[in-house]
């Protein structure tokens, strides 16, 4: 299952009912906002105990079409990559729940 920020939000709010719904989505949209940001400027984003969030370029290439098999040109383009941090690969590989 995968978690949507909705969601995300219901958990902040039961774990935290002392802040506003307003306030803890308006928080969670300034730290989403600023990672795209970061990413987009070319920078790298750490994220302590979590992972690292990084940017690559994929060269622009010659591939074909699956369907049809004719060649289609795929321009340049900048992809994701992200790095878990090694206490988050210890807690989902060590914890037996």
């Amino acid at each position: 299952m995968a978690v949507v920020k909705s969601k995300l939000l219901k958990q902040l709010s039961k774990n935290y009912p002392n802040f506003l719904k307003k306030d803890l989505e308006k928080f969670t949209e300034i730290i989403l906002k600023e990672i795209q940001r970061t990413l987009r400027r070319g920078e790298r984003v750490e994220l302590r105990g979590f992972g690292v969030f990084s940017t690559n370029k994929q060269k622009a290439r010659i591939s074909r079409n699956p369907k049809t098999g004719e060649k289609v040109h795929t321009p340049e383009k900048k992809t994701i990559h992200f790095k878990m941090s090694r206490d988050l690969f210890n807690k989902l590989n060590n914890e037996k729940e």
